[in-house]
């Protein structure tokens, strides 16, 4: 799509691009206004600048904007095939979407937004699409730190910032936790700078005498807010407070950083890891939910 589609008029008001820097320039205000329910699109147009379209593979990502007498009211983005995420919609404005991107013959895998949105444009996909939608059992709850409250007593030991000679043993812990998290990702020197992984910083809790024993990780600042992403102790070490001595350490550096607003997603199912983000001082933001696409295949001779 060329940039001056962005001048085209539409009925529905959603405006498509492939073009990210004419996506920030007309919804980065809008993003940055509420960068905590808005963190996913902020991130991932940050990804796709620095990283060029080219590097997302031979489907160019696309992103929208819902825009009426010159104010942005909603975004959205596609990584093929990575999926599809939206900011806060309501029903109404879900639905719009929904039509617009099914007669426009677009085929989603998935979406994934705020509960409310997620469900409310899985029904209108399913209305416009006839498209079968599956919530995913991984239930996220969003957090955005208040005070910080370090834990107290902190285990023996000290936070250790890891720089690009530390390389291996990063690919090593991120590898770890994807395996934990059941994440489908392939870690190593070849693949590493296409990951979602490659473009964040790491901390390691080490013991006094240097073993390491638990990793948080936080992406760059992104309108004046930073997502701490991720954190991770092997199943054979924890319960010892090294995860919450690794996270509240990230926390403190995004505030130096001078960061206005620290975030991180937490798994519902977790119960420890989230009442510990609780006891850092982080409060709930919402709740996100992810839905998976099923569509029925096409009868003989038939397109879908």
């Amino acid at each position: 799509m060329r940039p001056d589609d962005w001048h085209l008029t539409e009925p529905d008001d959603w405006h498509l691009t492939e073009d990210v820097d004419d996506f920030l320039a007309r919804a980065g205000d809008f993003l940055r206004s509420r960068p905590g329910p808005h963190v996913m699109q902020l991130t991932w147009a940050e990804r796709v600048r620095a990283r060029g379209a080219e590097a997302f593979g031979a489907e160019a990502p696309v992103f929208g904007v819902l825009e009426r007498a010159g104010e942005v009211h909603a975004t959205f983005y596609r990584l093929p095939p990575r999926g599809f995420g939206l900011s806060p919609l309501t029903p109404e404005q879900a639905d719009s979407l929904a039509a617009h991107l099914a007669a426009a013959g677009h085929s989603l895998p998935s979406v994934s937004a705020d509960h409310g949105t997620a469900a409310a444009f899985a029904e209108a996909w399913q209305r416009h699409t006839g498209a079968t939608p599956r919530r995913r059992d991984t239930r996220l709850r969003l957090y955005r730190l208040g005070t910080l409250t370090p834990p107290e007593p902190l285990p023996a030991g000290r936070g250790r910032v890891l720089g690009e000679q530390d390389l291996e043993q990063v690919m090593f812990w991120c590898g770890e936790f994807a395996k934990a998290v059941g994440e489908d990702v392939s870690i190593d020197a070849q693949t590493w700078a296409d990951t979602r992984f490659a473009d964040k910083r790491y901390t390691l809790w080490e013991t006094p005498e240097g073993t390491p024993v638990s990793i948080a990780g936080m992406n760059p600042m992104i309108g004046g807010q930073i997502q701490v992403d991720i954190v991770y102790t092997p199943a054979h070490l924890r319960g010892r407070g090294y995860a919450g001595a690794v996270a509240a350490e990230v926390s403190r550096a995004a505030l130096a950083a001078g960061a206005r607003d620290v975030v991180l997603f937490a798994d519902l199912s977790n119960p420890t890891s989230n009442a510990l983000y609780q006891r850092l001082g982080y409060r709930t933001l919402t709740d996100w939910a992810a839905y998976d696409f099923a569509y029925a295949e096409p009868e003989a001779g038939q397109g879908r």
